[in-house]
This record gives structure tokens, C-alpha cells and sequence, in this order.
């Protein structure tokens, strides 16, 4: 199994659409009497042990790669690498969700309601941003070096050193007068 580093712009792409959505929650809010915006305190709590744990996680893996640690399960090191991938990416759109309301609710900031709701918003944003950072870290610190097995690069320019020794005209005699033999 090969897994690739999540490219930057989908934390870009997170960040924009949950900006969009955080805005427009605020903006139905406004106009209606029924609002969610904020966030209850569980949830930067939430996302903070989330944080920690998924750290802790792929610190380990780390650990291993770096020589530090004699073993490790494979499967937490596949779940650390998961976990790391999704928590930046969910952080990311969670981040713009939260920075959306927060932007939108400045216009209102003198009303005690919006008051705690932008409080609130940006406590969970800076919670998001460090998770973000985490899952980037994390998925970092999850990256395995090659082994010698049949993705290496090594394994992959002995392979294609072989194909074209086995194609060259000179390689086709010499199999051609083993066989008259």
C-alpha cells in the first residue's frame, strides 16, 4: 500500500467551504429567530483530546521509524496515519466554519448573544488551527521510508534495468546460441 501526503489546497479547499457555510448559518440565523451559531464549550474540549491523542498516535510511529522504538502494531500505524489525515482535514473546514461565523458576527458585536457566540467561535477556531497543524505534523511523522520490496526505487530501476537488457538485440543472440547449445 502507497500512501500520498494530502496535497495543501485541500486544506485550502476545507478552510473556503466551511468559511462559506459559517457565513451563511449567520446570515439564516439573522433573518430568522432560529440561530446556531457558536459553539458549546464541549466541543473545543473535544477537539483538543482529539488533538492530543491523534499526536500521541503518530509520535509513536515516529518513534519507530526513527529507531527509538523496537515495535509497533502495524495497524496503529495505519489508523495513526488515517487519524492524522482526517483530523487536518476536518480542522481545516471546521477552522473556516468557525472563522465564517466568527467574521460575520463582528457587525453584531455590541449584542451580548453575538458576543459569546464569537467568543466562543474563536476559542474553537484556534483549537481547529492547532488540530490542523497536528494532522499536518502527524501525517509527517507517519511517513514510513521506503522499504526494499517491490515499490522501492531501488527495486523499481533494477526492474526496469532488467526489462532492457531483456529487449536489446544483444541479449536476443546470446539467448538464441544458449538455446543451440
Amino acid at each position: 500500500m502507497s500512501a500520498r501526503r494530502t496535497p495543501w489546497w485541500h486544506y485550502a479547499v476545507g478552510i473556503v467551504m466551511g468559511l462559506i457555510c459559517g457565513a451563511v448559518l449567520v446570515k439564516i440565523g439573522e433573518s430568522s429567530e432560529f440561530s446556531l451559531i457558536g459553539a458549546p464549550w464541549i466541543v473545543p474540549i473535544v477537539l483538543a483530546i482529539l488533538g492530543v491523542v491523534v499526536f500521541a498516535m503518530a509520535y509513536q510511529v515516529h518513534q519507530v521509524v526513527k529507531g527509538k522504538r523496537k515495535y509497533i502494531n502495524p495497524a496503529v500505524s495505519v489508523y495513526a496515519l488515517v487519524l492524522s489525515k482526517a483530523l487536518g482535514l476536518a480542522a481545516a473546514a471546521l477552522l473556516g466554519w468557525y472563522m465564517g461565523q466568527l467574521l460575520m458576527s463582528l457587525g453584531h458585536a455590541d449584542a451580548p448573544f453575538y458576543t459569546q457566540a464569537m467568543v466562543e467561535c474563536g476559542v474553537s477556531a484556534v483549537v481547529c488551527l492547532a488540530d490542523m497543524i497536528v494532522g499536518i505534523v502527524g501525517e509527517w511523522f507517519c511517513q514510513l521510508p521506503p522499504n526494499e520490496g517491490p515499490e522501492h526505487p531501488k527495486a523499481k530501476a533494477a526492474e526496469r534495468q532488467r526489462k532492457l537488457a531483456a529487449a536489446s538485440p544483444a541479449s536476443a543472440s546470446a539467448s538464441a546460441e544458449s538455446v543451440r547449445e
